[in-house]
């Protein structure tokens, strides 16, 4: 809300704000733009205390090294992001927005990974038995559609740091045409009917990165639906990936139609917002999808490594 409102910089100064203590600053002044910028500083200083306390409880109660190593990850995550955040007001730099927008991403799929490693219902996927070579399949493709999912976030995040107004304005064409041209002459035609519109001018790049951001779009939801399809028929006894594609797929026709609505809307605060939330909701299914089919497909390895241990040993398992 705060890079779709345009106020970042509402508050100028770092860790401060307006010169007072972050957390003692007068709610009177808590206004247009202030708002949304102080209170992201507030929701952000209140997750990372969350997060000390997640890691220092991981390393305190937690048996299995991997998962409290998850732990102090985040915790160091939290911590840069919390300087990349600051450095983004002091420094002025839209570079710096962008990787703090990407490692938000990054840091929410960490959590996920460790609420979901932390639950009951990770201890009974252990038990769960599906073909290894369609599983192993299934497990690419989620892989492969999570990391596109997350560069379609990253290409999201370069265009909403560049601050300026949409470089394309209709969907589903593109300034008139499926494939846009670039050409000098054809810019100098469309920057001239924006300037009589008050819009900033576009460049060959920025439209090419909309573009991309279009076709990547595209991409990912065919393999989406291509995905729940295969999970519903080579891992029907695995529920949770059956729910969890299935919404996938609910979620990725929302996110095309939110985006659709961004540029009709000529990208309003809200709606552009919830683009970016539901983006990340599908990134967090898509963590939540490869970790459970990871352990499903360790479970299994751990299972034919006992027994053939066992069988090697002359002892037959029960």
């Amino acid at each position: 809300m705060v890079t779709s409102k345009g106020v970042g910089l509402a508050v100028p100064d770092w860790p401060t704000t307006f010169g007072y203590n972050m957390f003692l600053f007068p709610v009177s002044k808590w206004i247009g733009g202030i708002f949304f910028e102080h209170t992201h500083r507030l929701i952000a200083s209140a997750v990372g205390f969350l997060t000390i306390i997640l890691a220092i409880w991981l390393w305190r109660s937690e048996p299995r090294r991997w998962v409290r190593n998850l732990g102090a990850l985040a915790l160091g995550a939290v911590i840069l992001q919390g300087v990349l955040g600051g450095l983004r007001v002091t420094m002025l730099k839209d570079e710096i927005g962008i990787f703090h927008a990407c490692l938000a991403q990054a840091f929410l799929g960490l959590v996920v990974v460790i609420a979901l490693v932390t639950s009951k219902f990770w201890r009974t996927l252990s038990n769960v038995i599906v073909d290894p070579r369609k599983l192993a399949a299934i497990t690419t493709t989620a892989i492969a559609i999570t990391i596109a999912i997350y560069v379609q976030l990253a290409l999201g995040a370069t265009m909403r740091h560049q601050h300026r107004d949409l470089a394309i304005l209709d969907f589903p064409t593109a300034n008139g045409a499926w494939i846009p041209d670039t050409s000098a002459a054809a810019l100098a035609k469309i920057n001239a009917w924006r300037d009589a519109r008050a819009l900033s001018d576009v460049d060959a790049f920025q439209i090419w990165l909309q573009m991309a951001h279009r076709f990547l779009a595209s991409i990912i939801t065919v393999t989406v639906v291509a995905f729940c399809l295969r999970v519903w028929r080579d891992a029907q006894g695995v529920a949770a990936l059956r729910r969890l594609s299935i919404l996938w797929v609910a979620l990725v026709v929302c996110q095309i139609a939110l985006g659709a609505w961004t540029i009709w809307s000529n990208k309003a605060a809200d709606v552009a917002t919830a683009h970016v939330a539901v983006g990340a909701i599908m990134l967090s299914f898509g963590v939540s999808i490869c970790a459970i089919c990871w352990r499903i497909l360790h479970g299994q390895r751990n299972e034919r490594r006992a027994i053939t241990t066992f069988e090697s040993e002359g002892a037959v398992p029960v």
